[in-house]
């Protein structure tokens, strides 16, 4: 943790780190430009660390922060998503049928500390403040400040250390910890599910620490109800933040970073601090089989670490088609840690890579860098998530941007096909969260990439529409928020 300080030398996106969050309740929301697409119907969530201080002392790292969830319901029956909610189809100035609330998590955590007005729990970046004893004594907490999963009777709000906390999917009323009918009291469910768009299958994961470590994994139905579980056995405390759903198998790749746990378990270091980066150790290839989650085979690649996969598939020769993207090291670890502080100097420039594997093997047959610009956040079409998907959607650095000071300034959609980007540059101190792609409910061709904008120029948030084939037109609209939304992590869409 460290003391909170300003800096005449920010970027204006400290602006939307700094200052914790500030909840609003169900409100209608004006547009500022454009009209809402009539076909856009459902709700757009997001979450991120929505709170990075107390009592003057910062977070260590911006995982630490607590969650808080945005809700932006758009064309539902009059009455459904709070106050002030318009009659399906009225758009244009002014007025919107779309209504937003954001609230945080109410985890114990948060409670217990938002009474205390202080920090008393370690976290992935921070350990537990007070005498040493309190590293044993108080235990990280869940901050719920990752992702989100859309199910048809809740939300959940996912932190990959811990069980998801349910939400009402239309108030954000927090209900509780949620075991889905399967987890154990130390199983994790981690932050990054997949959904089978043909089954409606979920499949997750969660990482049991140990000197040789669990991977457990989960295959739910379209409820949520854990269904099945497998385990394997992994060697050391690995950082393991994604998978990919590729065809009939789950792919992991176990890059080279270990936890020293024996530092973590003494109280002197936080987990993100007892992080080591072991290049001689490879990057290691799980596959599984998603009928039985069983191991099909293990490989071993060149070091790399990754984040966030993109999508995968099995191509029309049997090999698995991975894409995502891919860091030469660790230091992205490091930049994200200042991010906190609002002021980053350090460059970790991650790039969209593909990789074919053999599934039999587990060996890496073909890799290639498919863009060259340094990317985040990859996503494709919910309807094509395991499959061969022609559109990957991304946020970047705009042209020229400082890397190292600079937050993502732009989103884009790369075309597998053409293998052409087309990008919105935002402008000067616009900073776009995590695109997320929309289906229109009238017409199956058709879609649109929604997108939380933090404007520094005006300390003001919006919420950008796009259509999804036209990133480098204006956005169809541009919806006012009455606050600051932190830029945060991962979001999803729950179509009606």
């Amino acid at each position: 943790m460290t003391t909170a300080t300003k800096s005449s030398t920010r970027k204006a996106w400290a602006k939307a780190i700094i200052p914790p969050a500030t909840e609003f309740p169900p409100t209608q929301l004006p547009i500022i430009s454009g009209k809402i697409p009539q076909g856009l119907r459902g709700t757009l969530y997001r979450n991120g660390s929505a709170r990075l201080e107390r009592g003057g002392v910062r977070v260590g790292h911006w995982f630490d922060g607590d969650g808080a969830i945005l809700a932006v319901h758009f064309n539902t029956p009059q009455g459904i998503g709070g106050q002030g909610g318009s009659p399906l189809g009225k758009g244009g100035q002014g007025g919107s049928n779309a209504t937003a609330v954001y609230r945080y998590v109410q985890t114990s955590g948060y409670l217990e500390e938002s009474q205390a007005d202080k920090f008393l729990y370690g976290n992935y970046g921070m350990t537990a403040p007070g005498p040493i004893w309190n590293q044993w004594l108080k235990p990280v907490k869940n901050a719920a400040n990752t992702s989100v999963l859309a199910l048809p009777d809740k939300l959940l709000a996912l932190w990959e250390g811990g069980k998801p906390h349910a939400l009402d999917w239309q108030t954000l009323e927090t209900k509780g910890l949620d075991n889905l009918s399967g987890l154990s009291d130390n199983l994790p469910y981690s932050a990054h599910p997949k959904c089978d768009p043909k089954t409606g299958e979920i499949f997750n994961f969660g990482i049991s620490p140990g000197v040789n470590s669990t991977l457990n994994l989960y295959k739910s139905d379209s409820t949520g109800k854990i269904i099945q579980t497998g385990r394997t056995i992994i060697e050391g405390l690995p950082v393991v933040h994604d998978f990919v759903l590729a065809g009939q198998y789950l792919v992991f790749f176990v890059p080279p970073v270990r936890v020293n746990l024996l530092s973590v378990l003494t109280g002197f270091y936080c987990y993100s601090d007892a992080m080591e980066w072991k290049p001689k150790l490879g990057t290691q290839v799980l596959i599984f089989d998603r009928e039985t989650l069983s191991l099909v085979s293990r490989g071993e690649t060149e070091p790399w670490f990754q984040w966030h996969f993109s999508n995968g598939y099995v191509d029309d020769s049997g090999s698995i088609v991975v894409e995502f993207v891919r860091y030469q090291d660790f230091t992205t670890n490091q930049r994200l840690k200042q991010v906190a502080s609002g002021e980053t100097n350090t460059v970790a420039e991650g790039t969209f890579w593909q990789v074919r594997i053999n599934p039999e093997t587990g060996k890496v047959i073909a890799s290639q860098q498919l863009l060259d610009r340094a990317c985040e956040f990859p996503i494709v079409q919910p309807s094509q998530v395991g499959q061969n998907s022609r559109y990957t959607y991304l946020s970047m650095h705009r042209k020229g941007a400082d890397m190292g000071r600079e937050l993502y300034g732009a989103i884009a959609c790369f075309d597998h096909h053409t293998q052409t980007l087309t990008a919105a540059d935002l402008g000067d101190n616009r900073y776009p969260t995590e695109p997320i792609y929309a289906p229109d409910a009238e017409n199956s061709e058709k879609g649109w990439i929604l997108t939380v904008v933090y404007d520094g120029n005006s300390d003001t948030s919006e919420l950008w529409i796009f259509d999804s084939q036209a990133l480098d037109s204006e956005p169809v609209c541009k919806l006012g928020l009455p606050r600051v939304i932190p830029l945060g992590f991962h979001g999803t869409w729950r179509a009606l």
